[in-house]
């Protein structure tokens, strides 16, 4: 090996990070094929052309125990070293799996806990509460604050008499005459 080898400890170090990602209830000890493919795109593993999603799913398949869902640093570390010479073609295994380990290693998940606001004028116009016409302004009050469920449902009349009757709140008045 020419160039100064990576360590492992520099390569877990990015896989606990890399297997955290997304899950509060993970470890760092195990990852899963969702961050095991992330972990391969975001540091650049997946060329596109040598190395494809489907080549990292079929590796991740191929390395974790039959019935489990995640997989190990050691796995991992087995993973890597069967995607090295597809990576990096015409290099030795040895060779292959150190750039492979280069890439890796300094990485931490991309867009964690990003997530950008889109402002869109039909947003502003599907919100804007001025524009609602008929039963659906009835939702609002004047401010365009919305009124919840008293401006959403029919409030059921619970008085007993029938809907459209005239006669209603007369009972009493008719019985007192008797």
């Amino acid at each position: 090996m020419a160039e100064a080898s990576v360590s492992t400890e520099e390569v877990l170090t990015s896989f606990q990070k890399f297997a955290v990602h997304g899950d509060p209830k993970a470890t760092g000890k195990e990852m899963n094929g969702k961050n095991f493919a992330k972990i391969c795109k975001d540091c650049h593993i997946i060329d596109g052309k040598n190395v494809t999603t489907t080549d990292v799913d079929i590796v991740f398949s191929k390395v974790k125990a039959k019935s489990a869902r995640v997989i190990t640093f050691e796995q991992f570390s087995q993973a890597l070293t069967e995607l090295a010479p597809k990576r990096f073609k015409g290099k030795s295994k040895e060779e292959a799996l150190q750039q492979l380990y280069g890439l890796i290693v300094g990485k931490e998940p991309a867009n964690v806990g990003i997530t950008k606001v889109t402002k869109a004028a039909a947003v502003d116009r599907l919100t804007d509460t001025t524009k609602y016409t008929g039963s659906h302004k009835e939702r609002f009050d004047g401010s365009g604050k919305g009124k919840g469920k008293a401006g959403r449902e029919d409030i059921p009349d619970t008085s007993g008499y029938v809907a459209a009757y005239k006669g209603s709140g007369t009972y009493e008045d008719k019985v007192k005459e008797a």
